[in-house]
């Protein structure tokens, strides 16, 4: 059965831990440094006690240290992955190939999509240098994923498949380094594309003003997650490893329901290859998880087939949350909606106010279906407003009435001078426990009420990890058995299954070794993000004749690109060459090269390059 796993953040212990309860496959999470969220690091001793957590459920620990390094940097970067393999943690993310010259433990690597993993020839060369798993670029198409796939052979494919869009290509996106040193390669990224520009032409005419022209939506998938599995995807993303415990609650729990009616529907189709989740254990959860319900700025499936228009965000950064209607009746208090849609005390709400900004307030009370805002101010009749807070929900969420359970088979039988309780989990891991038959056991009078106590006492797993399945009792004889004994029994099987579970865990090992395969370009300008000398060492091993520093370095950034985009503003605007030619003009005689400025006066010039379908800012 071919394995597919459903991927988490987690921003710390706490998160991680309700992700695994919540479904997840595997988790990634921030080690103390040098993670591409250098507000999202953890202490190693959090780590280790989150991988001890996981592995009961076969669930997989991935730690990011997917920054650059200089070259001080890089030799405790090398330190530290030694100290994440030895607690046992089960892979790393990296982005600095420059740790491959290094001796590093025998963890499998996983390339960051920081690194711009986006043909197939690169993601080929990945996987001849030794990396167990590429994380795809966000940008890809079914069709381009497919063609990554045709064209390597082992490399696992990780795609993301909900989330905030980083709008430029993850890894080649220096405005934040230029315009104020934060490097988002360095992970301290100050997200320049969630503030507002302007866009204006070669004369100096103001197309639009003052709108998040780089803001994208996030992204959901929900909708193409067998696609993706056809097209060679065994791991699916969750981006957030900022967001809080809430967030990841309920989108892992979405995404758990979501991906196991995929393989649910795609194992009963016959003569097709069989699928299965890649951990173990049931979640169990009291809420309908809805990813409207927690931080979306609107949602996008970007890509993923093919180029579409309604991708941006030009109205807010900020998150929008669900739509519940439009306003048909306001009277300076309370207003009325077009549905019945309910909301409750404390709810947080949102729109757009006269000026086209979002504004928003709080639900002061619900009464005879009129909705009482605790600041009416910009309330206006025909507006479409939003929940951004749903109070109920995110109460629910709290009460942490979450469990994850594996299932196993229980046998109750006597054989010789033995009573025996055998247990078999979902894994087919099998323990046994023996109980002498002494003196002290006497035949039952009552004999099916023993057999009913039996079954009903084994079935009390309580607290633990598991669930009972089935029992089965096959006695030659009843014996009295006092309930003390009878669940110290239970209790001691349980332990020796929950031992064996921990011994039996393995992890896979992967050795790098060091081979010349050629990299598929000759020369590497600043975007080659080379910032040590072992990355030049690697690079001009695999046949890089012309390397240049990364941007990090200290390069001048004047007149260099600063960001590579798929998102085009001549596509969204509809005057683009390839796409809506009809539509040309639409914006009246504006004439190219057209400019981006922002909040204080800065202006960056945009360059289009038709053939590969992107845009360039130019600092």
């Amino acid at each position: 059965m071919k394995q597919i796993e459903l991927l988490a953040p987690a921003k710390d212990l706490e998160c991680g831990i309700a992700a695994i309860g919540c479904g997840a496959d595997a988790v990634y999470i921030g080690a103390e440094k040098f993670g591409a969220r250098a507000e999202a690091g953890n202490r190693l001793q959090d780590i280790e006690k989150l991988i001890e957590f996981a592995h009961k459920f076969n669930v997989k620990i991935y730690a990011t240290v997917n920054t650059i390094f200089n070259n001080n940097e890089i030799l405790e970067a090398q330190r530290l992955i030694n100290r994440l393999y030895k607690m046992g943690t089960d892979a790393v993310l990296i982005q600095d190939i420059g740790l491959l010259e290094h001796d590093l433990p025998p963890i499998p690597l996983i390339a960051s999509t920081q690194m711009h993993n986006n043909t197939w020839q690169k993601v080929e060369f990945l996987e001849k240098v030794g990396f167990k798993r590429a994380i795809l670029a966000r940008e890809l198409s079914i069709d381009e994923i497919k063609e990554i796939r045709a064209k390597t052979n082992k490399i696992e494919l990780e795609f993301f498949i909900h989330g905030a869009l980083c709008v430029s290509y993850s890894g080649q996106c220096y405005m934040s380094y230029a315009m104020g040193g934060r490097s988002g390669n360095r992970g301290v990224c100050a997200q320049p594309c969630r503030k507002s520009y302007s866009l204006s032409d070669s004369a100096g005419n103001v197309l639009i003003k003052n709108k998040y022209l780089l803001c994208l939506k996030d992204l959901n998938l929900f909708a193409h997650i067998r696609e993706l599995i056809d097209a060679g995807i065994t791991s699916f993303k969750i981006e957030g490893r900022l967001k809080d415990v809430n967030y990841v609650k309920n989108v892992v729990s979405f995404y758990r329901q979501k991906i196991d009616d995929a393989l649910y529907n795609m194992n009963k189709v016959a003569k097709c290859e069989k699928f299965r989740k890649s951990s173990s254990g049931k979640s169990i959860i009291d809420f309908k998880p809805d990813p409207y319900k927690t931080f979306n700025r609107g949602y996008t499936d970007y890509f993923i087939n093919g180029r579409k228009k309604e991708i941006a965000s030009f109205d807010t950064p900020k998150s929008v949350g669900e739509r519940i209607g439009k306003i048909t009746n306001f009277d300076g208090r309370s207003f009325t909606l077009d549905n019945k849609t309910k909301l409750n005390n404390g709810d947080g709400i949102c729109f757009l106010d006269e000026k086209g900004e979002l504004a928003g307030t709080s639900v002061s009370k619900v009464e005879n279906g009129k909705i009482y805002p605790n600041d009416p101010m910009a309330i206006r009749k025909n507006i479409v407003v939003y929940r951004n807070f749903d109070h109920e929900f995110i109460k629910k969420l709290k009460a942490d009435n979450i469990t994850r359970k594996i299932r196993v088979k229980l046998k109750f039988s006597d054989e010789n001078d033995d009573i025996v309780l055998y247990a078999i989990d979902e894994d087919g891991i099998e323990v046994q426990n023996r109980m002498k038959i002494g003196k002290e056991l006497e035949l039952a009078k009552n004999k099916e009420m023993m057999l009913d106590t039996i079954k009903n006492q084994l079935g009390k797993l309580g607290d633990t990890d598991f669930e009972v399945s089935d029992i089965k009792i096959d006695l030659k004889n009843i014996y009295f058995i006092p309930l003390k004994m009878l669940n110290n029994f239970r209790r001691e099987t349980v332990e020796k299954l929950e031992q064996k579970r921990v011994d039996e865990y393995t992890r896979e090992t992967v050795a790098i070794e060091k081979n010349d395969f050629p990299y598929p370009e000759k020369k590497l300008t600043y975007l080659g993000n080379v910032l040590n000398e072992f990355a030049e060492k690697f690079y001009k091993r695999h046949g890089v004749e012309q390397i240049e520093p990364a941007a990090e370095s200290g390069i001048d950034m004047n007149g260099k690109k600063v960001m590579t985009t798929k998102h085009c503003l001549k596509y969204q605007l509809g005057f683009c060459q390839n796409y809506n030619r009809s539509n040309i003009g639409k914006i009246g005689n504006a004439k190219e090269p057209f400019y981006l400025t922002d909040e204080q006066g800065k202006r960056y010039l945009l360059k289009f390059d038709c053939k590969n379908c992107v845009m360039d800012i130019i600092f």
